[in-house]
């Protein structure tokens, strides 16, 4: 038990002796002084060349954001009917079919705002090709475009008074070329050398120990696996995710995409403290999001190294904790961390059944999701944390009676109204789309959605209303994750987390944006003796209890209905 939890403590002590350096060199790139990766510039200048791009023009928060959801209907397209018809197209070694529309719009919008939630396994629901110039190719640009929208942001922050939010092609090629392509080339070979495959091979037939003859899919799936990771994209190669073998082989590389998925969100909360030049207020915020991550992390490992209170009262010994749902090479406490790791990074990768998890650790789980903004994934984290900002400024002013200000510029009605919708967008989605697919279970339980809604659920009462919720949660947090005993791959649950998705990626990318361009417009204030420092524990404290307070109200009744129910049941 105690190596596991060392274990655990030295992946995130590697993690921040990464991200610091990682971050000032993210700030280096977006500031346009010379780098290690300066020899990416011609390969830049061919792109923008051939596209005909001025990388230096000047953008303002409307041309950035008609720029970024215009590149984005266009690769959705691209996917969506590559996808349908994939079984016409190259590399497909296994002859698997073509999606039906429902599944390609699903995957299609799910890869796109980097969410990678899958309603079909890697082995037999898409082909080499779609694999690497679909979905791989999604997982870069999508990140890529996190990490573009938040130093538009940055950009907003940073001067007294501008109308430039940066130039969104410019920052959406820069962060591929000299951020995560460098890294997935290093990660992609790591992980090759351990065991992952990097060939075009189809299946293979081996003979297990038990003498059992089986298939076992193949491909090149070290590339894809560094940048799920990295990106914060989460989407397997097999349909295990990071539990398969070949996916995840052993402790080492549970390590290696552990770090993965965690520097790059880390990292930008450093790298806006050298870029604005404002290290304190970065300090803050990273503390902050520190305390929640161990808010939800703790109890999580504490109650799957105390095992299952039902099993206990059978007098059965529990000595390596909760396993069910586990993998033995990584053990309670590594899954444990990669649990709430990956959903408050929203990465939604898995290195275990996450339906097997305690009730505790799924409260905690979803809570993560529902947050959003610990950590979060590539650039939307901050996103999401900048509208609690807004949210605890406004409510800072109104206790000492004065006009909100933030970095020097007033915070008025047009900016609260938008921050306020970007938060009540995300209620309404995650308990609606719960509430109508309970009310399908519990009122149409044999409507034909190809798989009927007394079907859906692998459990039954508060556990089942949990996969549900769960599934919600997820999309809206563009995370991807499962409850993976709910049968999702039909009509409804496509659709329906199809739409969430968008809607949840988008409209909390543009909040924020509009809300910077809008302040950044706006005279310059400097600061009183009134004025709220933003690097100060004040701060910090203040919009922790925004995080908590608003999020309890809005969550408490629907997780009462699910994991708490569920624990108290089981005691």
């Amino acid at each position: 038990m105690n190596t596991e939890l060392f274990g655990v403590i030295m992946t995130f002590l590697i993690t921040l002796l990464i991200a610091f350096p990682l971050g000032k060199y993210i700030a280096r790139v977006f500031k346009g002084e010379r780098t290690i990766t300066d020899f990416m510039n011609p390969v830049e200048r061919f792109i923008f060349r051939v596209s005909g791009i001025n990388p230096n023009a000047s953008m303002d928060w409307k041309q950035f954001l008609k720029a970024m959801l215009s590149i984005n209907m266009l690769w959705f397209v691209y996917a969506f009917f590559t996808l349908m018809f994939q079984d016409k197209l190259p590399l497909n070694p296994d002859g698997n079919p073509g999606q039906t529309p429902d599944l390609a719009f699903n995957t299609a919008i799910s890869f796109l705002v980097n969410c990678n939630l899958q309603h079909y396994s890697g082995e037999t629901g898409v082909t080499y090709f779609t694999q690497l110039f679909v979905l791989a190719f999604l997982q870069f640009v999508t990140a890529a475009t996190g990490i573009a929208a938040l130093v538009a942001l940055f950009n907003g922050i940073k001067e007294k008074t501008t109308n430039n939010l940066g130039n969104f092609w410019n920052l959406l090629v820069k962060t591929t070329t000299r951020i995560l392509l460098p890294i997935c080339i290093v990660a992609a070979i790591l992980l090759a050398f351990n065991g992952t495959p990097a060939s075009f091979d189809g299946k293979d037939s081996i003979v297990t120990l038990q003498g059992d003859s089986v298939q076992v899919s193949r491909g090149p799936a070290a590339g894809f696996v560094a940048i799920k990771h990295l990106g914060t994209n989460g989407g397997g190669w097999f349909g295990a995710n990071s539990a398969h073998p070949l996916e995840n082989p052993n402790y080492f590389t549970a390590m290696l995409e552990l770090i993965l998925q965690t520097i790059i969100p880390i990292a930008m909360i450093f790298a806006m403290g050298f870029y604005i030049q404002r290290k304190k207020f970065a300090y803050v915020i990273f503390g902050v999001m520190t305390v929640g991550m161990l808010c939800l992390l703790i109890p999580t490992i504490a109650t799957e190294l105390h095992g299952n209170p039902a099993i206990a009262k059978l007098g059965a010994s529990q000595a390596t904790g909760a396993m069910e749902g586990k993998e033995v090479r990584f053990g309670p406490a590594l899954s444990g961390y990669w649990s709430i790791i990956t959903t408050i990074i929203s990465t939604g990768s898995i290195n275990s059944m996450h339906d097997s998890s305690m009730a505790i650790s799924g409260l905690m789980q979803l809570l993560a999701m529902m947050i959003n903004a610990f950590y979060g994934g590539c650039g939307v984290g901050i996103l999401n944390y900048y509208i609690y900002i807004i949210i605890a400024v406004f409510i800072s002013g109104l206790m000492v009676g004065r006009t909100p200000e933030f970095m020097g510029h007033k915070v008025e009605a047009r900016e609260i109204k938008i921050a306020s919708m970007v938060w009540l967008l995300s209620a309404i989605l995650v308990k609606g789309g719960a509430a109508l697919a309970a009310y399908m279970v519990a009122h149409h339980p044999d409507v034909a959605w190809a798989v009927k809604p007394s079907a859906w659920l692998n459990n039954p009462s508060y556990h089942g209303f949990s996969e549900m919720l769960y599934e919600f949660t997820s999309s809206n947090a563009n995370n991807g994750s499962g409850f993976e005993g709910l049968g999702d791959n039909n009509i409804f649950w496509n659709v329906s987390t199809g739409i969430v998705l968008i809607l949840a990626r988008f409209i909390p990318i543009i909040g924020p944006i509009a809300i910077v361009g809008l302040l950044a417009n706006k005279k310059f204030i400097p600061e009183s003796p009134g004025t709220l420092r933003t690097d100060s524990l004040t701060f910090g404290a203040m919009t922790f209890a925004v995080i908590v307070i608003v999020n309890a109200l809005s969550f408490f009744p629907a997780l009462a209905l699910g994991p708490i129910a569920e624990y108290f049941s089981l005691q």
